[in-house]
């Protein structure tokens, strides 16, 4: 059998399995081993253990569940919920302004979670009974909302990008630098979406009323504070290790330590924001690290194979293809299968085939990465199945249906693809800063 039949099977047989309902790493984990054995052997089976191996081996690892961590006890204790009411005081008095502060409450929370969950979690309780309730228009708060959450996912401490650096095998500090501007930028044009829409149509935006902006100025400032936990603890994880100060470890350690210490000042570190915050930081780390291990393990099955020389062969020798028309090419597929999978499943699925592809086209596997992170952004809000449509559905109120939320998210995909586009033209959006800060 030639190693090109193999390796269609391979996929094959895990897309097979992933349709039966079985876990993802499940199925992958399965087929990398038993194709394994088919190939070689009994010895096949040391590709498993050697994968394992470097799981446990890899250090840097260690950010993964001290992120996750810090989220859960920012979220459990409540802090967005103070950071929600400055940004509603602040921003009130402008034309969609409340919107506007939305999606700048998504920005630091996803600075502070590095998870698309806990800001769509944040928002659908938090802000938009607060739109609905100001009379915003239901179908633009419902995608401001979901456009926002997605940030959290290409915002360091992005654990969508420490997943992709395992598999990938490329720094993570590097990775979460070259998130930071195309993160800004996106959020940057959503703000300016808003602005404008709601100039044209103030009323999907009003204004706060004139007696609920009689604020003194001393309360506005004093409100001001509800920020400065959380931009200390951003500082403490990220802008010293920026600086040099602290290794990436040493970072989400102090990350971790921090939002505990912000709940504890607050009064809010109670046993069961430790206990619910412990319990989901241990469920979504094991099931990312397992994930990680079937990815190593199934990657280096079919490295094993030379599959990838052969995928690149047909695409630039018999189908006459560029590298830039390649790449095309599989941020489409990723947009295809983001309609049905969610982002860890789409890395995972691919990565064997275009990590290695996407390197011998000559293309920065950093900046790749946040190609790969935007992608995921829009594949999160693609109908029929992408995965932010149904969060929102399960936590928006009765008068939000479904056709409302297809609606919604429209001209902000329009915005992310605006973005991505903008990226793959001018890459050092996304280079400048680590090549900057690596290179001290």
């Amino acid at each position: 059998m030639s190693y090109e039949l193999t390796a269609i099977l391979m996929f094959t047989g895990m897309m097979g399995l992933l349709l039966t309902g079985q876990r993802v790493f499940g199925a992958i984990g399965f087929i990398a081993v038993a194709f394994a054995l088919l190939l070689w052997g009994t010895g096949g089976s040391e590709i498993a253990f050697s994968a394992a191996m470097k799981l446990m081996k890899w250090y840097a690892l260690l950010t993964l569940p001290l992120f996750i961590y810090m989220g859960y006890m920012l979220s459990e204790s409540g802090i967005a919920d103070d950071l929600y009411k400055m940004f509603h005081v602040w921003f009130g008095p402008v034309r969609g302004g409340l919107a506007i502060g939305t999606i700048a409450l998504m920005v630091v929370i996803s600075a502070m979670n590095g998870l698309s969950v806990a800001g769509m979690a944040i928002g659908a309780t938090i802000a938009l009974p607060e739109l609905l309730r100001r009379g915003y228009d239901k179908i633009m708060v419902t995608g401001v909302i979901q456009a926002g959450s997605s940030l959290g996912i290409l915002v360091p401490p992005s654990v969508v990008l420490v997943l992709y650096a395992m598999i990938a095998r490329q720094p993570v500090g590097q990775l979460w630098l070259a998130g930071v501007f195309p993160g800004l930028l996106m959020a940057g044009l959503f703000i300016l979406y808003i602005a404008i829409r709601c100039w044209l149509q103030p009323n999907l935006g009003p204004v706060l009323p004139a007696e609920e902006r009689r604020i003194p100025m001393s309360e506005k400032l004093k409100l001001l504070s509800a920020g400065i936990l959380p931009f200390m603890i951003f500082f403490l994880m990220t802008g010293l290790f920026v600086m040099g100060v602290t290794s990436l470890v040493e970072s989400s350690a102090i990350g971790a330590v921090s939002a505990t210490a912000a709940a504890a000042i607050r009064g809010r570190l109670t046993l069961k924001v430790i206990h619910d915050t412990v319990r989901k930081t241990l469920s979504v780390s094991c099931m990312f690290m397992w994930i990680i291990l079937a990815a190593l393990c199934f990657g280096a099955v079919f490295d094993g194979l030379g599959a990838v020389r052969a995928i690149e062969g047909f695409f630039l020798d018999q189908l006459g293809l560029s590298p830039w028309e390649v790449l095309i090419l599989m941020q489409l597929s990723y947009l295809i299968m983001g309609m049905f999978l969610d982002d860890t499943a789409m890395l995972v699925i691919v990565a064997p085939l275009y990590v290695p592809l996407v390197k011998l086209l000559g293309f920065d596997l950093i900046w790749y990465g946040v190609l790969y992170t935007i992608t995921c952004q829009i594949a999160y809000m693609t109908p029929p199945f992408g995965y932010n449509l149904f969060l929102m559905r399960a936590m928006a109120p009765p008068e939000i249906g479904l056709g409302d939320i297809y609606r919604s998210i429209i001209p902000f995909v329009a915005v992310m693809v605006f973005a991505l586009i903008i990226v793959m033209v001018f890459p050092q959006i996304a280079l400048w800063l680590p090549e900057h800060v690596y290179a001290r």
